[in-house]
């Protein structure tokens, strides 16, 4: 049986939580999006003289969802590259 010291272990666990957490990030708001997509576009077809604003709801939406897609990368990439948990628990 093999041993891992505790910052390689922190290491692994922080990649396969951010694994999780780029997938979930990036598959939740795509959904959310395609929902947001369609039922925009059949409030389109029931009253196209409400298009403008429909549309623009409808982009606003989607703008803060691509944020918070944006903001889950984000934090990834600092538990990757910048681990504060390895520098917190081991100096």
């Amino acid at each position: 049986m093999w041993q891992l010291d505790a910052p390689t272990l922190i290491t692994v666990l922080t990649i396969v939580f951010s694994v999780g957490g780029i997938v979930l990030g990036s598959i939740i708001p795509g959904i959310v999006e395609g929902i947001a997509t369609k039922t925009a576009l059949e409030g389109i077809a029931r009253q196209p003289d409400a298009a403008g604003d429909i549309r623009t709801t409808l982009l606003i939406s989607m703008a803060l969802l691509e944020s918070g897609s944006i903001y889950v990368l984000l934090v990834v990439l600092i538990l990757i590259f910048a681990n504060p948990l390895l520098d917190r628990f081991f100096m």
